[in-house]
């Protein structure tokens, strides 16, 4: 897929401006883990940080080819063991000259390996924190294991997905890695550093999954305290039971995607679905079954592009669910570049936009190690590529 000069730019920025984004100069060391750690230091990278990325003897244990993890794409790669003096002496050489610091351990595991919070801003006191985790560093689970769909689980967040009749529907680990922790953990490393800038004094961020995505649902909360939102599936507008909110397949096998909700657009859509007469009313909810089947019947009766050439250009929110693979072709995603092409890989380009600091793929994705000379020279750490005694073991 080509990728116009002006992907991951604003419309206006300037012209020959150096995509470094609005975080140059900004230095985040990234002690390596999977998820929404990673995720959170590309975003930071993305937006111009020197991210280094500190990588663990044999690799994170993901089974995903170093070349092919997008997550780790704008940043450097050092590698280092923290359960060695060294590795952890050299992780505070690099905390002490940086701004942020990440890390996604269970609570307690970075103190015992020597560069916790304390041991870090014993060496600098303006760094700012970031600790990434599922439960948070306290309470009654902060200890125990756990991924995305037991976060979102606990949070009522999955209880909102899926059919009726049917267990809560697995929306991948989008809404609780991601958009619960990643971008909770950006928002407020970000907040600290400003901070950090006007005091002087760096702090630790919590990043908790669970708080994230508890957060992301403050708009149903007080849709339920106004009793305009029911406490269970399929009986609400926007949990996919309302016939002009969720998807409907096409006689193909592909789906389309429905999000007529103001009065207007709902008139578009019926005018251009063709449905006869008499249209059941959308205003009473116990006839929403009669009218999905009657709208799922007209979707049934052309294919998915068909569907999309006759919405095309109209206010009646109608879309073609695309594939991971379609989506880059899309004619708007396309025209906006809002995937590239990089390394040969297709992937997401950063996001959000800037008129005045432009970002960009700058690197594909670092290699365990393979950043450490360039590393020691620009941070004035020397020491990373000095060889570690022999004679030094390794902490149990």
């Amino acid at each position: 897929m080509a990728t116009p000069p002006t992907a991951g730019r604003s419309a206006g920025s300037t012209a020959g401006t150096p995509p470094h984004g609005p975080l140059a100069g900004v230095r985040v060391v990234e002690l390596a883990g999977i998820g929404p750690g990673p995720f959170a230091a590309m975003l930071l990278a993305d937006l111009g940080a020197d991210v280094v990325r500190v990588d663990r003897p044999g690799g994170p244990g993901l089974g995903i080819d170093p070349a092919h993890d997008v997550t780790n794409r704008n940043k450097r790669s050092v590698v280092l063991d923290l359960k060695t003096p060294e590795g952890t002496a050299r992780v505070l050489d690099l905390a002490e000259r940086a701004d942020i610091l990440i890390e996604g351990y269970r609570p307690g595991v970075a103190e015992r390996l020597g560069v916790g919070p304390g041991d870090c801003h014993a060496r600098n006191p303006r760094l700012v924190y970031g600790r990434m985790t599922g439960w948070g560093q306290e309470g009654p689970l902060a200890p125990r294991a756990g991924h995305d769909i037991g976060y979102i689980a606990v949070t009522g967040a999955l209880s909102l997905i899926g059919d009726p009749d049917r267990p809560p529907a697995v929306p991948a680990n989008l809404l609780g890695d991601y958009a619960g922790g990643s971008l909770y953990l950006v928002v407020g490393v970000l907040a600290a550093l400003h901070h950090a800038r006007a005091t002087g004094t760096g702090q630790v961020v919590d990043a908790a999954i669970v708080d994230g995505t508890a957060h992301l649902t403050a708009m149903i909360h007080g849709m339920l305290a106004a009793g305009a939102w029911q406490d269970r599936r399929g009986v609400n507008l926007l949990d996919g039971s309302s016939p002009f909110y969720g998807t409907y397949e096409t006689a193909d096998g592909g789906h389309m995607a429905v999000g007529a909700l103001e009065q207007r657009f709902y008139d578009a859509f019926l005018e251009l679905l063709g449905l006869p007469d008499p249209v059941p009313p959308r205003e009473d909810p116990a006839r929403w079954a009669e009218l999905r089947a009657a709208v799922a019947a007209r979707f049934k009766s052309r294919t998915r592009d068909e569907w999309t050439a006759v919405f095309a250009d109209s206010d009646a929110c109608v879309a073609p669910v695309l594939s991971l693979r379609e989506a880059p072709h899309h004619p708007h995603l396309a025209a906006r570049a809002t995937f590239t092409d990089h390394a040969g890989t297709t992937q997401p380009a950063p996001a959000p936009r800037f008129s005045a600091t432009p970002t960009a793929v700058r690197t594909p994705p670092a290699r365990p190690g393979a950043d450490t000379e360039a590393v020691a020279r620009d941070w004035d750490v020397p020491q990373l590529t000095a060889s570690p005694d022999p004679q030094r073991k390794a902490r149990p």
